[in-house]
């Protein structure tokens, strides 16, 4: 399998640094409570010094949403909304070992983590434009169609796996207790972006052979190395 972006999308956001991690072995059974209390502890401070928007990462998704004709306050990237979340209720929502653990990495770097199943993925997946007749399954098992030229992360059977690029992620491929191989992928454009995106998937990668014992394959794409394959 293999997970790109498309020419399009590293030409209209030149400063995006992706960074992707491939691990197999997950399983349910396991506890993240300490690290996921450590790294919120670590986004909460942040928080204390300044609310969510105002941080740089947060901010230039806030100005890549708006390039895409969306209105960044009604459609958040999915850091911005944990930590939304961290900042009003004090924690973050508990789902699976694994996705509380990103979620937390998520808030200490600010920047949106998604993961996904990949054995519910067809081929591969690339992050473009959307035709508009790709499907979309939501959480609670309804059927969407992006619109025609909404950023979503695609696969081989013309299924969009995440809408609105870091906004939304589908109910398909998202990890459960059945979940042993995942796909997680970091995406910033804020100045130190290639820097944090690095910093954060070797924080995970270490995390992952900590708790799981998973030996993880990670790589930051640039423009020149764009495809990772797994």
């Amino acid at each position: 399998m293999r997970f790109e972006h498309a020419d399009t999308i590293w030409r209209d956001f030149p400063e995006l640094a992706p960074a992707v991690l491939y691990a197999e072995g997950i399983r349910p059974d396991v506890s993240v409570d300490a690290r996921v209390a450590e790294f919120s502890a670590t986004a909460a401070g942040r928080l204390e010094g300044s609310p969510e928007g105002e941080l740089p990462e947060i901010q230039a998704w806030r100005r890549t949403f708006g390039r895409m004709g969306l209105k960044p306050t009604q459609y958040r990237c999915a850091s911005e909304s944990l930590l939304r979340r961290l900042r009003k209720e004090g924690s973050l929502p508990r789902i699976h070992p694994l996705i509380d653990l990103c979620n937390a990495v998520s808030v200490a770097y600010a920047i949106p983590v998604a993961v996904f199943d990949v054995e519910h993925v067809t081929d591969f997946l690339e992050v473009r434009h959307s035709r508009g007749d790709e499907t979309y399954l939501t959480f609670s098992g309804e059927t969407e169609h992006p619109a025609p030229g909404e950023v979503i992360f695609a696969d081989g059977a013309g299924r969009a796996h995440a809408r609105r690029w870091t906004n939304r992620q589908s109910g398909l491929s998202a990890v459960r207790d059945t979940t042993r191989s995942v796909l997680v992928v970091a995406e910033a454009l804020h100045e130190t972006a290639a820097r944090d995106v690095a910093r954060l998937v070797e924080t995970l990668a270490g995390e992952l052979d900590a708790v799981w014992g998973a030996a993880s394959k990670t790589a930051v794409l640039t423009p020149s190395a764009r495809r990772f394959s797994f």
